[in-house]
């Protein structure tokens, strides 16, 4: 989903997909000046950034615990957190019908507590997502192309009001 969102984004948003599964788990006895280099690029890409976009699945009816992971290793040295004040939206995507309901709003509750403003409206819950795809990874399902394109221009709009 991520890179078909790129290529449904308006031309003055720039995507950059940042990967979170090479963090090791936040311990806070291995951070501070001796942190892993993990933490210090990752933490250096989100600053860099003007806004964020979250695409979580869903376990357990929660996010996954390698993006909560990065929640923590982001709002971490205490009074340093990356997150604060940059605009954020949440997609949540599931081959199952509810389209991550849940990991949506669990991830929406830990963004109020870090201080980044979530765009409200459109919300999108991506359900059936084996059938949005074709075998390349490209998104051909065209209501969910259209969705996705309103969306993004809303995501383009808030960060631009918000930043």
């Amino acid at each position: 989903m991520a890179h078909a969102l790129a290529k449904l984004a308006p031309e003055n948003l720039a995507l950059e997909i940042i990967e979170i599964g090479q963090l090791p788990l936040y311990n806070p006895d291995i951070d501070g000046e001796d942190a892993p280099e993990a933490f210090k690029g990752f933490r250096q890409r989100v600053r860099q950034t003007d806004g964020l976009l979250f695409l979580t699945p869903e376990y357990n009816r929660s996010v996954p615990g390698s993006l909560k992971n990065a929640l923590d290793v982001g709002s971490r040295p205490y009074g340093q957190s990356v997150w604060a004040g940059k605009p954020g939206a949440v997609i949540s995507i599931s081959p199952g019908s509810l389209g991550a309901f849940g990991a949506n709003h669990h991830l929406r509750q830990a963004l109020v507590f870090l201080d980044v403003p979530a765009m409200a409206q459109p919300e999108a819950y991506i359900g059936g997502a084996a059938e949005l795809f074709d075998d390349a990874g490209a998104l051909v399902n065209e209501g969910t192309k259209e969705f996705m394109t309103k969306y993004m221009n809303a995501f383009e709009a808030w960060v631009h009001t918000n930043r």
